[in-house]
């Protein structure tokens, strides 16, 4: 299974764990999950389905319906509604705990983090702490290959690599941030800069709840 496919698969399997759907919002949720750069036609997103209906992951509840794919003729589209086997749950459990390294992967690791909520607190650390040494790795050889090339590329260049550097920079330490939140949550203690008390107003210890994505900050370029 190519990388590509492992990432949707993955994404289609978690959103109808949350609810059955067709095709046609399947897709709308997709994009909206993935992100409109990594939007999923028909053409792909289809065959992902049948694949994983044949494999006994996904169940159609009107097989007997034929697909017509859509078109400016036609305007048809499927009425089949998917929906999640007991296989296709035991299948997404398994995916939500790989912890490993395809999960530290751009391709992998935004979907993983869309299902943190559903998420082992042991399993978010380790692809946190996973993600957070690749991009680390990823540092070291861009800062190499700026200080190697610093005077073979002209300013434009130059800029658009410190560009680059800055936006992993940026998630590295967003990541810290992350990191920092599930260890106090894990320990008890308060995260930096968190001022809540244990009277019901902040998130007790213990609690297995997602540290919140800082939204009011940069995202990565």
């Amino acid at each position: 299974m190519s990388r590509r496919s492992g990432v949707l698969e993955f994404a289609v399997l978690g959103l109808l764990h949350d609810a059955p759907m067709h095709g046609y919002e399947l897709r709308k949720r997709l994009n909206v999950l993935l992100g409109s750069f990594r939007a999923f036609s028909y053409g792909t997103l289809y065959p992902c389905l049948k694949s994983l209906v044949a494999q006994g992951f996904l169940v159609e509840d009107n097989p007997d319906t034929e697909y017509v794919p859509a078109t400016a003729l036609n305007g048809k589209r499927s009425k089949i509604v998917y929906r999640l086997s007991a296989e296709g749950k035991q299948r997404f459990e398994e995916l939500l705990a790989d912890s490993g390294p395809d999960a530290w992967e751009d391709e992998h690791f935004g979907v993983h983090f869309a299902f943190f909520g559903q998420t082992d607190r042991a399993v978010r650390m380790r692809v946190l702490e996973g993600r957070r040494s690749r991009l680390e790795e990823r540092l070291e050889r861009m800062r190499s290959s700026i200080a190697r090339t610093r005077e073979r590329f002209d300013d434009y260049t130059l800029e658009l690599q410190r560009h680059g550097l800055e936006s992993v920079e940026r998630e590295v330490r967003w990541l810290n941030e992350l990191i920092e939140t599930e260890r106090a949550n894990r320990t008890g203690r308060p995260a930096a800069g968190d001022t809540s008390t244990s009277d019901g107003r902040g998130q007790e210890a213990g609690s297995s709840d997602p540290p919140r994505p800082p939204h009011d900050r940069p995202g990565r370029s």
